[in-house]
């Protein structure tokens, strides 16, 4: 039985905030590499289409490895600041030197290029788990109620939905500062002031953190690797939710990945990234409080199915953008972006009912490795969305260039970036629905501790 350090239902304001402005990082750190780096590879450093989704993909296997670690170390971690906030100062001094180093090498182009650049990325995703992953784990272990963790989550998918204003808008509008497609000096501007961004965030949430209960399992779990996998895969509602987000996150990647060469190939405009990010970004941070009522009203399930289909149904209008233009296309990604802001928060609610449902039945603190490895296979998945589409485009015969050397791109390759930020993730995700059918936690299913016992 388990002996719960706190009964703490519910967290107040200031903790929901300093966690919540820890999104700028999580949000930030993933969103730029994957609307910006393929692209940055290919137009400006003259690497292969395919051989630039290989370097964005193969540092994510390095997740498989790493985020568990992080997740069993923070698990075990014994401090005055408790088991996670150490790990959040230890990414708030790595990361953005990590991140800045990725956009800001030295004058090289194709094949040495790419070995650069797949280094720097790999110290990138060693920073981030650093600070991902224990973040990731907190919420599970902040209350017991079922419905208070969506509220809690609310606020980070504000904050969430705000890095990705600063990724999808600011970022793309100061990496074109200097001429219609940027300059490599921009891209490391660019890289600069994010970089600041997510040192001021990631130690927001370390000290905005510091009041924050610990209503989970106080034993941390001190089995071997096998004992603790072997219990992981006996159970079936984190497998499930692994396999579900896997699904809508390589949706969500191919389609971050693809944005460029839509903007800059299908609507006729590289500068069309940032007014597409403003239509993604605005519905997420209008209907969040909606994604809360709703989930209360009809469950997470019923809300996911909901959010899930808006999203596919956004994806597949816009397909038609060749035929209605731009205006349509801002409008079809506005209707993902209300899907896209149900996902997100639902997929980390139902994240933190899992690590509560675990320790409440094993009386065992496993949620960082929980979270490690949900959080290492979700990034290895989703990461083969720029791969995915870095073949379709190189199947479309799409053809890579400098600014000083630009060039005409042939009629199929045009098309390969229209299936690639349309269909084939409209696919992805309506498979994904069929998935959420298999969810079944609910209240009575994710006890509270039994404080008495």
């Amino acid at each position: 039985m388990i002996a719960p350090v706190a009964s703490t239902l519910t967290v107040s304001r200031g903790v929901r905030l300093g966690y919540g402005v820890g999104s700028f990082c999580t949000a930030t750190v993933n969103a730029v590499p994957g609307l910006l780096l393929l692209y940055y590879m290919t137009n400006f450093l003259a690497v292969p289409a395919w051989l630039a989704g290989i370097v964005v993909t193969a540092p994510k296997v390095w997740d498989l490895v790493v985020n568990p670690l992080v997740g069993r170390w923070s698990d075990r971690t014994v401090s005055r600041w408790g088991p996670r906030r150490p790990w959040l100062l230890a990414g708030a001094c790595t990361l953005p030197i990590a991140f800045f180093l990725v956009f800001a090498g030295p004058p090289l182009t194709g094949v040495p290029a790419a070995a650069y650049v797949a280094v720097c990325f790999l110290a990138t995703a060693t920073a981030y788990a650093l600070f991902e992953v224990p973040y990731k784990a907190m919420p599970g272990e902040m209350t017991h109620d079922y419905h208070e963790r969506t509220s809690l989550l609310q606020w980070r998918m504000v904050f969430i939905a705000a890095a990705t204003a600063v990724s999808g808008v600011l970022a793309p509008a100061i990496a074109t500062s200097e001429g219609e497609d940027g300059t490599l000096g921009s891209y490391r501007l660019m890289a600069a002031t994010i970089a600041v961004i997510m040192l001021a965030a990631m130690l927001g949430s370390f000290f905005g953190t510091a009041r924050a209960p610990m209503t989970g399992a106080p034993e941390a779990d001190h089995g071997g690797w096998r004992e603790q996998f072997a219990a992981i895969k006996g159970n079936p509602a984190f497998l499930w939710l692994t396999v579900l987000s896997c699904t809508q996150m390589l949706a969500v990647s191919m389609m971050l990945a693809a944005a460029p060469y839509f903007a800059t190939y299908t609507i006729g405009s590289p500068q069309a990234t940032q007014t597409l990010f403003a239509a993604l970004v605005g519905p997420m941070l209008l209907t969040m409080p909606l994604w809360v009522r709703l989930s209360r009203r009809f469950g997470k399930r019923g809300a996911m199915i909901t959010g899930t289909l808006l999203f596919a149904g956004g994806t597949t209008a816009a397909m038609a953008t060749p035929l209605f233009g731009a205006l349509w296309a801002h409008v079809t990604i506005a209707l993902v972006g209300v899907g896209y802001a149900g996902l997100q928060l639902l997929q980390f609610s139902m994240l933190a009912d899992v690590i509560a449902a675990d320790a409440a039945r094993t009386g065992k603190r496993r949620a960082g490795v929980l979270t490690g490895l949900w959080t290492a296979i979700e990034s290895g998945v989703s990461s083969f969305g720029a791969l995915i589409f870095g073949v379709i485009l190189t199947i479309g015969g799409f053809i890579e260039s400098q600014p000083s050397k630009p060039v005409q791109q042939p009629e199929s390759a045009v098309t390969a970036v229209l299936i690639g930020q349309t269909t084939v993730p409209a696919l992805i995700i309506f498979a994904s629905v069929l998935m959420v059918l298999k969810y079944r936690l609910t209240p009575p299913v994710v006890p509270a501790p039994d404080a008495s016992a």
